[in-house]
């Protein structure tokens, strides 16, 4: 979802990828231009220039070159306006979500076509199921996983050993979470409340939290050709309603829209005791939190459930076939198990394989901080984002009467109904 800023360690070979010359390409090189979403340097563009340049140095006459092009939206938006006009860029992280839209417009190729050699097939069969469900499309492959997340709950010990709870355990239903809140809730002589029970990110990514409500309550949002939205389901209205009490019934949550951007800094304040908010949090709060912090996976109704979320590696139709090759080689040597264990452990970006979590360094880590395990076991309750043809539209449509309802504009089942009607008018040429 959303790039954070986040302080990160790196591995002394990363290091040592990062203290390569940064000489200009020869004329003989060739370049291979990489759609990155992130809008501003920092610790993640230091880390995406290291493995460039320590590829670089293992093949030489390539050259990657990484363009930091705005969060997923923007970027999505750049690399389609550059096929369109003629420059083609080479490869792109972008949504998983995004696959539809990708294929819909003919820009990206199915990997299966470039995965040649029985290593190269076993490569691309090594990635979880749960990440797979929107890397795939037709039977065919047109992504391959990379930075991908789900939503977790992050909890304060502290704060809970203070409320009389039990500090190594979150909440794992609907009905604790809102127990636990009301607990955790502090307010000052004048009612004014200092210390919140718990956030949920209710503004700009508002469907993708929301999903793990929905999940959870046992209801998909679409239906797996993305052709048909489910919003207006019984659970799914039943699963914003209890997001809306968790504000204005339990007095747990804030009031109106909640910030997704301030939400991490708000929990490292102890201005709130629970959170739910990305897994590429987690190195963020590792190396910031001031107190001990649980992670658990987000609370169940009739089972848990989360969305996958994050970004995907995608490479361009219409590109020579050697800068195919070189593209294809480049993914694979960015998704080896010891590199996404050593992105992950930078990151907390969920490692993609279990290969990945079978290596000596993921195991270590794991030993020393066993929270960077819980959304790889979240995996096998979650469910893809909404994948969808017309995407962007839909996804408007559908956040817009979120907070219609969030705001109390709307009840919660006329958001829903309006959210449905909506999706139905936009999707109907693809039925």
């Amino acid at each position: 979802m959303i790039h954070l800023n986040r302080r990160t360690a790196l591995g002394g070979a990363l290091a040592a990828a990062l203290a390569l010359s940064t000489a200009p390409a020869s004329a003989q090189d060739m370049e291979l231009r990489f759609y990155y979403p992130i809008a501003v340097s920092g610790p993640i563009t230091k880390l995406i220039d290291g493995y460039a340049a320590e590829f670089e140095k293992q093949n030489p006459g390539v050259k990657i070159k990484p363009i930091y092009a705005g969060d997923y939206v923007q970027t999505i938006g750049k690399a389609l306006t550059a096929m369109k006009g003629g420059d083609t860029p080479e490869m792109a992280i972008l949504l998983a979500a995004d696959i539809i839209t990708l294929t819909d417009e003919n820009a990206v190729l199915a990997i299966d076509d470039l995965a040649k050699t029985a290593e190269d097939k076993a490569w691309l069969a090594s990635f979880y199921p749960g990440f797979m469900e929107n890397a795939k499309l037709g039977g065919k492959t047109y992504a391959i996983p990379f930075q991908r997340s789900t939503p977790v709950l992050y909890w304060n010990k502290d704060l809970f050993k203070e409320a009389g709870l039990d500090p190594e355990k979150g909440p794992a239903t609907w009905q604790e979470m809102a127990d636990f809140a009301k607990k955790l809730t502090k307010k000052d002589a004048g009612g004014n409340v200092t210390q919140w029970g718990v956030q949920i990110p209710t503004d700009g990514n508002t469907s993708w939290l929301f999903t793990g409500l929905t999940t959870s309550n046992g209801a998909r949002l679409f239906t797996p050709d993305g052709k048909k939205t489910n919003f207006a389901d019984p659970k799914v209205v039943e699963a914003l309603q209890y997001l809306i009490d968790l504000s204005k019934a339990h007095g747990v949550q804030p009031p109106g829209l909640t910030s997704w951007g301030t939400t991490p800094k708000d929990f490292l304040e102890k201005k709130l005791a629970m959170m739910w908010t990305t897994t590429g949090n987690l190195t963020n709060i590792k190396n910031n939190a001031s107190f001990p912090f649980g992670v658990a996976m987000l609370p169940a109704k009739v089972s848990f459930g989360a969305p996958t979320g994050g970004g995907n590696f995608y490479i361009f139709k219409n590109i020579p076939p050697a800068k195919q090759e070189a593209a294809f080689k480049f993914v694979r040597f960015m998704t080896t198990p010891e590199r996404a264990a050593e992105w992950s452990i930078a990151t907390g970006y969920v490692a993609t394989s279990q290969a990945a979590y079978d290596t000596p360094a993921m195991k270590t880590y794991l030993t020393g901080f066993p929270q960077a395990g819980v959304a790889r076991d979240q995996l096998k309750f979650a469910v893809p984002e909404i994948t969808v043809h017309e995407a962007q539209r839909v996804m408007k449509v559908f956040n817009d009467n979120l907070q219609a309802a969030i705001t109390g504009g709307k009840t919660a089942k006329v958001a829903m109904d309006d959210a449905q009607r909506e999706a139905e008018r936009i999707l109907r040429d693809y039925k």
